[in-house]
């Protein structure tokens, strides 16, 4: 089992593409509320750890260029974010099979074929990212990220 720590980094990052992804091209506002949930701030003003590792991964993103942004709202989020070119392109592309089918489960023998169209969005990183977001099991949401941020690419990544 991951530490505690990382298991949110994933699920952080995979709030926040997704949102972008479902934004892109358009410029948006990413609130860290609206991807770790609410915060209070103690006594002397200052976000919960909680908080501030969300605002970190936001920026992590920025600075290992999956994101742009133009600045930020104090700590509490990312002014005009943006995918970058790289980032959109990896989001949009074919997740391999193996991880597909993994993150899938078995496919029903009984079910129609698709059409390739729909097989090809239904097998990018983005679906497999949403797909584990929606099944809430932090192991499928830690692979689609890790498929989806780190694997070789013979592109730029």
């Amino acid at each position: 089992m991951a530490d505690i720590h990382i298991e949110e980094f994933y699920k952080d990052a995979a709030i926040a593409l997704a949102q972008l992804y479902s934004a892109f091209p358009r410029r948006v506002n990413l609130f860290v509320e609206d991807i770790a949930g609410p915060d209070e701030t103690d006594e002397f003003g200052l976000h919960s750890k909680r908080h501030m590792a969300c605002f970190g991964t936001l920026l992590w993103l920025a600075e290992e260029g999956f994101l742009r942004y133009v600045d930020t709202v104090r700590q509490e989020a990312l002014d005009q974010a943006v995918l970058t070119r790289d980032a959109f392109t990896r989001l949009s592309s074919p997740a391999p099979s193996t991880l597909v089918q993994e993150l899938r489960g078995p496919e029903d023998p009984a079910e129609a074929p698709l059409p390739r169209s729909v097989q090809e969005d239904l097998s990018s990183h983005i679906h497999l990212v949403r797909t584990a977001l929606k099944s809430r099991h932090s192991v499928r949401i830690g692979y689609a990220i890790r498929a989806t941020l780190f694997a070789d690419t013979p592109s730029a990544w």
